[in-house]
């Protein structure tokens, strides 16, 4: 909670985070599979009860958040959430209904199965980036390979973003192209991970619309000195 605390306190609007539920099914704001690599416990998070799990501590300090108390903390930033895994969609979705967060989350995943299984289980419509196949083929539409018409079906169903890596594999995957074609279809192109501060000018020249980064100062620097960076208003409290 204090990384996500510091990004809304420099003003940003936006978070993103992964979600993944413990063995008895209690959702965390946590990217990791296993709690190996950042906390002083260990064992993957699916195979862990949370009374187990709640004592890890990251960097040896700080609790692992549940992402219920991301999205209750404050009401009215958004969040940007990646299911790692299926036991996390049942508890996702109790998750944003208890918050009312509907309108302010932007569902994904590196699974097309599991991102339309997340879908459905909200029970109503909510922002989610393209899948995987998704992305494939608006990089295809972008090289002229004629899938335009399919991806403009996408967009009208409601899939308003792609969220896709700055290149894979050594293949460049974010290009002039790319952004002008998701444009067209009427989709914003989000880019991750972006920490280098040229690089996301040059993106930023390109015309993305998002950049996920871990180096949060580095892009409200980056964004102010450009005259683009509006940054959150704390919402007054009665």
């Amino acid at each position: 909670m204090a990384a996500f605390s510091r990004a809304v306190d420099l003003g940003y609007t936006y978070l993103e985070t992964d979600a993944h539920a413990t063995a008895d099914g209690v959702l965390l704001a946590f990217h990791d599979h296993t709690l190996d690599r950042v906390t002083d416990r260990h064992g993957r998070v699916a195979a862990l009860p949370y009374r187990q799990v709640r004592q890890a501590r990251i960097g040896g300090v700080d609790e692992i958040p549940l992402l219920e108390d991301l999205l209750g903390t404050w009401p009215d930033v958004r969040v940007n959430i990646d299911v790692k895994e299926a036991p996390a969609i049942a508890p996702l979705a109790e998750a944003i209904r208890r918050t009312d967060a509907y309108d302010r989350v932007c569902l994904t995943s590196f699974s097309d199965t599991r991102l339309a299984r997340a879908r459905m289980a909200m029970g109503r419509p909510v922002c989610s980036a393209l899948g995987p196949r998704g992305v494939a083929r608006l990089r295809a539409a972008a090289m002229g390979s004629g899938y335009g018409r399919l991806l403009g079906g996408l967009a009208r169903e409601g899939v308003p973003c792609a969220q896709v890596p700055l290149g894979f594999r050594g293949v460049r995957v974010t290009t002039r192209a790319l952004v002008r074609t998701a444009h067209a279809l009427g989709m914003q192109v989000h880019v991750w991970t972006v920490d280098d501060q040229r690089t996301m000018e040059a993106l930023l020249d390109l015309g993305v619309d998002g950049i996920m980064t871990d180096n949060i100062s580095g892009l409200r620097d980056v964004l102010d000195a450009r005259g683009q960076w509006h940054p959150r208003r704390p919402v007054a409290h009665a």
